[in-house]
């Protein structure tokens, strides 16, 4: 894939504050400016906030799992001890 130089101006803090995360998660500041423009592709909007937002994604998982725990569906336990909890996984979970 043929790649492109954007030129953007920023606050020399921003970037150095930018430069120091990405480098604490083991990426570049090109690979968090190129994650950020393809999940504007993807979402088509582009969110500013100091509050995280929960994705669609996880909302809909958070709900399925609300609805098995309703009806007590794909739910194990509580279990009083570790002993247990092995018994009990050693029963039903198949290798």
């Amino acid at each position: 894939m043929a790649k492109a130089i954007i030129n953007i101006k920023t606050d020399k803090e921003v970037k150095a504050n930018v430069q120091k995360l990405a480098e604490e998660l083991g990426i570049s500041l090109s690979d968090v400016l190129n994650a950020s423009l393809r999940n504007f592709i993807r979402t088509r909007e582009v969110r500013i906030s100091a509050v995280p937002q929960m994705t669609l994604e996880l909302e809909k998982l958070i709900g399925r799992t609300r609805e098995d725990f309703k009806n007590k569906k794909n739910i194990s336990g509580p279990f009083s001890t570790a002993k247990d909890m092995d018994t009990y996984l050693d029963e039903n979970i198949s290798a």
